[in-house]
């Protein structure tokens, strides 16, 4: 069942990346939600067998089921997953057209460095949730 569990991928050294991550930790009420940075060997193998992925340097949502989802709608599947006021309020940003949502996406991605910070390494998963982490 760990297997099928939901991974989302993330960089490591982005710290907004980590504030998501922490995030998602912090209202994953089944504790079932793994995590792997890009640069990583799970986001390494990944990647490796899902070349038209190789662009994608910020998250990476595979769902239990296999599904793939990047930029907004890996954003949207976070929050479908965490239930809730997440959940309606993914379902009201399906709504917008996904050029859109995809173009807000990218702005976010491209200034997050400047806009967030930058880790020099990806730092340590909280103690009590490294279980949950892959390499």
């Amino acid at each position: 069942m760990r297997d099928q569990a939901p991974l989302l991928l993330y960089d490591g050294v982005c710290a907004l990346c980590n504030s998501v991550v922490r995030f998602v930790l912090r209202r994953d009420g089944q504790g079932v939600v793994r995590f792997a940075p890009l640069h990583g060997d799970t986001g390494r193998e990944l990647l490796s067998r899902h070349p038209e992925l190789t662009a994608v340097d910020s998250m990476i949502w595979i769902d239990s089921d296999g599904a793939i989802s990047i930029r907004s709608d890996a954003a949207i599947a976070i929050g479908r997953r965490l239930g809730g006021v997440w959940a309606l309020l993914a379902t009201l940003a399906r709504m917008v057209p996904r050029p859109w949502r995809d173009g807000v996406y990218d702005l976010v991605a491209r200034v997050r460095y400047r806009v967030f910070g930058r880790y020099d390494a990806c730092p340590l998963p909280p103690a009590g949730h490294r279980d949950r982490f892959l390499n």
